[in-house]
């Protein structure tokens, strides 16, 4: 596939980061005497921050500011995101090998900036980015093409010439809306989804070590 930008998501695409919230879920709701009910993390998958703060809120009857709630979350992650949260394998090398083609790259994530830009940095591949987009930019999550049609705006690309990485479906769907190209990526805590994510990408791939040129 041709593309000439490459738009990534960031948890559960380029970083193994899925436990980190699956941790904050189970210690938010049990200080509130709650257990995280199934099929909950599916609900929140393409949500914004405010949008999962504001269903939390209706959804568990709590009597909370969605301010807050944010807050909190965002206390509980910036430690493991700051120095634990690590690159799946094979992505620092094929990002090296985009930018060595000129492909332009981006970020349209539901993370806040204090989240992915100590991550990133962490990581050594927070300077291979040309813009970044958090949901924090936009109106909806991800499930919608808002955040995806500006990261394509900022880098200066027509969206049908961007390839979408993600690894969630409700966000596939939102990528698909704003006429992107679709590279799906194996996360196991999209397992359910598996089959259909296959069938709505370009491509599919189970490690990014798939896409490195030797």
């Amino acid at each position: 596939m041709k593309f000439k930008g490459a738009i990534f998501d960031l948890d559960g695409t380029l970083l193994n980061s899925m436990d980190v919230w699956k941790k904050i879920d189970i210690t938010f709701l049990d200080k509130r005497g709650q257990k995280v009910p199934p099929g909950y993390s599916d609900e929140i998958l393409a949500m914004s921050f405010r949008e999962t703060a504001e269903y939390t809120i209706v959804r568990f009857g709590l009597n909370e500011q969605a301010d807050d709630v944010i807050h909190e979350w965002n206390q509980m992650a910036i430690e493991a995101y700051s120095h634990h949260v690590t690159l799946k394998q094979g992505v620092k090398q094929y990002l090296h090998q985009l930018k060595t083609q000129g492909i332009r790259l981006g970020v349209c994530t539901a993370l806040s900036q204090k989240l992915y830009v100590p991550c990133l940095q962490n990581n050594d591949i927070y300077q291979l980015f040309d813009t970044y987009v958090s949901t924090d930019d936009v109106d909806r999550g991800k499930n919608h093409p808002d955040a995806w049609l500006l990261c394509a705006a900022r880098l200066g690309i027509a969206p049908q010439d961007c390839m979408a990485f993600e690894d969630v479906l409700p966000a596939i769907w939102g990528a698909k809306a704003a006429h992107m190209q679709i590279c799906g990526v194996y996360d196991p805590y999209a397992e359910n989804d598996r089959d259909e994510i296959r069938k709505l990408s370009d491509i599919y791939i189970d490690s990014f070590t798939q896409l490195i040129e030797t």
